[in-house]
């Protein structure tokens, strides 16, 4: 129930064209389930292909690992997280994760350096964006961050099973920047943020598409339309 009311919620920004029902692609993938807290952080996987191997990268972890400590805890597998904001680091060095929970203290881009890092206007919450905030970019700090190629140098991989983005409206470039370098890892988890101002719905509809040109399947949509799952074609 709540999940319809949830997208019922949507409606009047879908009328107005802010945001809009997308569609999943047509098909039996396999066994999908949910990682993650219930309230936050959770994403929705194709499980088939998940074994201890797995090479999965984890970028945004804010205050809550709980889909990456699912995976951990299930598969036995490592998983690499980043996130280059102060309280996010002040966070997880606090935890005792483990040693199959490694941080690296950089963030995703479409460049590689350092970039301005917007804080959230609610001074409680953690995440920062590289997007205009007007409201705080005199707090703004720097902060380093690398293309997804370049990471997969530096760690050793010559790919990637499960991506997960969370990056606060940096995506767009990222998945604009995966195209052009032809990396296509098996499954990717995407959090959207059309809701941002100067951002809009028309940003994530091209992101759809051109990740769908690149042969996934998108399985899943969360009913806030902002979290989407997607599979290659390949791996179905």
């Amino acid at each position: 129930m709540k999940k319809y009311l949830q997208l019922l919620r949507r409606l009047p920004s879908v009328l107005k064209g802010e945001d809009y029902y997308f569609r999943k692609t047509d098909g039996d993938f396999g066994n999908i389930e949910r990682f993650g807290s219930p309230r936050y952080g959770h994403w929705s996987l194709l499980t088939d292909c998940i074994g201890q191997n797995s090479v999965v990268y984890s970028f945004g972890v804010g205050e809550d690992a709980s889909f990456d400590l699912e995976l951990i805890n299930r598969y036995g597998l490592c998983i690499q997280a980043f996130d280059p904001t102060p309280k996010s680091i002040k966070w997880v060095r606090a935890q005792c994760f483990g040693e199959r929970f490694v941080l690296h203290e950089y963030g995703l881009a479409a460049v590689d350096g350092e970039v301005m890092f917007n804080p959230p206007e609610n001074p409680e919450h953690v995440s920062y964006t590289m997007l205009d905030r007007p409201s705080t970019c005199d707090q703004a700090i720097h902060v380093p961050v690398k293309r997804l190629k370049s990471i997969m140098k530096i760690l050793g991989h010559t790919h990637i099973d499960i991506l997960k983005i969370d990056i606060e409206g940096a995506e767009y470039d990222v998945i604009d920047d995966m195209c052009k370098c032809n990396i296509c890892p098996e499954q990717i988890l995407v959090e959207f943020h059309h809701r941002f101002p100067f951002v809009g719905i028309a940003k994530t509809r091209r992101a759809v598409a051109l990740i769908k040109e690149m042969e996934y399947a998108l399985i899943n949509v969360s009913s806030s339309g902002e979290e989407f799952s997607f599979v290659r074609k390949k791996r179905i």
